[in-house]
Formats: C-alpha cells, sequence, structure tokens
C-alpha cells in the first residue's frame, strides 16, 4: 500500500534522549541515596532491563519501584524527590541528519506530524532547533489530551492532515507506545531501535514493525520503501 503522511515521535527518532535518560538514571540513585538505598550503575542497568522487558508503561517508575523493593511509602518519596529534580531540565539532543531528512520529506510535499507524549514546550524546542517549521501538525499530548498508546492520539493526527489513518507511517522508538497503537488504527510502523528501548522484543505480529532502523539513513530508505 502506497503511504502519503510520516508521523514522529520525538523521543528516540527526533531527540536522542541520551542525555536524558542518563539525568534521570542519576536522579532516581541520588533520590534512593537520600533513603539510605545503594545504588550503583550496574543496579539502575538492570533495572532499566526489567523495566523494558516487562513492557513497563512508565520504565522509571518500574525501576523505582524494583530498587525500592516495592515499600510504597518509599517509592512515593523518591518519585516525588526524582520529578523535582527533573522538573525543569531542557537536555534536547537533535539526532544528526534528521533534520536533513526532515527538510527533504517537507520540500517533496510529504505531510508531517508529531505524535508524542511531551509538554507544549516541546513545541518551541522544535521551532529552537530549526524543524518546527517542517510539521504541520504537532499532536503534544500537553496540547491534546490524548496520551500513547491511546490509539486517538494517532487517528486524530490523520484526521487533522485531512487522511485516513492507512494512509500514515508512524515512526517511533516503543513498541508498546508507538508501534502496537499505530498499527491497530491502520498505519504502517517503524521503529527506531534507539535507548533505553532499543531492547523490546516483539511477542505477536501485531507488536512487529513494518522495518527496524537504528540509523537516518535506514529510516530515509524505509520511508521511501512505505511511501512508495
Amino acid at each position: 500500500m502506497t503511504r502519503l503522511a510520516v508521523l514522529f515521535d520525538i523521543g528516540g527518532p527526533i531527540d536522542m534522549e541520551f542525555a536524558w535518560e542518563s539525568a534521570f538514571d542519576s536522579a532516581i540513585a541520588m533520590a534512593c541515596g537520600l533513603e539510605g538505598i545503594r545504588v550503583d550503575e550496574a543496579m539502575i542497568e538492570a533495572a532499566s532491563e526489567r523495566a523494558v522487558e516487562a513492557f513497563a508503561a512508565n520504565a522509571y517508575d518500574h525501576m523505582i519501584d524494583t530498587l525500592c523493593g516495592g515499600d510504597p511509602q518509599t517509592i512515593g518519596r523518591v518519585e516525588g524527590r526524582v520529578r523535582a529534580m527533573m522538573a525543569n531540565l531542557d537536555v534536547f539532543q537533535l539526532r544528526p541528519e534528521i533534520d536533513g531528512l526532515l527538510r527533504r520529506l517537507h520540500g517533496r510535499g510529504v505531510p508531517l506530524g508529531i505524535v508524542a507524549n511531551q509538554p507544549a514546550a516541546a513545541r518551541e524546542r522544535l521551532q529552537r532547533v530549526g524543524i518546527g517549521e517542517f510539521f504541520a501538525y504537532h499532536g503534544l499530548s500537553a496540547l491534546t489530551g490524548l496520551r500513547k498508546p491511546d490509539p486517538r492520539a494517532f487517528a486524530a493526527a490523520a484526521e487533522a492532515l485531512g487522511l485516513a489513518p492507512s494512509a500514515c507511517i508512524m515512526v517511533g522508538d516503543r513498541i508498546d507506545n508507538d508501534i502496537v497503537p499505530a498499527k491497530s488504527v491502520g498505519m504502517a510502523a517503524i521503529r527506531f531501535k534507539t535507548g533505553r528501548y532499543r531492547r523490546q522484543i516483539p511477542r505477536s505480529a501485531a507488536e512487529t514493525p513494518d522495518a527496524d532502523v537504528t540509523d537516518v539513513r535506514e529510516l530515509d530508505e524505509a520511508i521511501a520503501a512505505l511511501l512508495g
């Protein structure tokens, strides 16, 4: 089937999130330390792997639960400290060469959109790095009230672009938040294997993307093939 438009998650395909993930891991370790829980890098990595393997809706909350031994009061205090530490952090890292790909797609008249669980400030960040103008639709959860994996977030993006979901391609880094809900409404789905969620393994056909990519060159080729 020929596709007409491309939708992107921000974290992963556009924002590499390496600095964000590192800062979050450090905040968890520090917050645990204030509870007298000694956490090292190996423990953080093991907790991360467990969260990803479990397809946890929120990997960070799952990691905190693991590291705090499941104690509700300790978990609550650690979560509160972590959120306070991360509240105003702005470490957007534009993926090298993704701006060029977006520019080429936009120049060819391919409608582009965003479907992301992000604050409203993410729109300004996209503008700041010079790519905001390429997107005809900014489906940020803070603006739409729709959070992935809600399929309505994807259907709303297609509707805003004046297309059927079956005419769209979704590019994201998570099987649970991006691939499954996009496919459920009829979209094609490309998984950008990067960061924490690169270790997710499809458990069924519904979780299997139309293509897996690891860099922008591969993404360009996968999009070209699906656009026909």
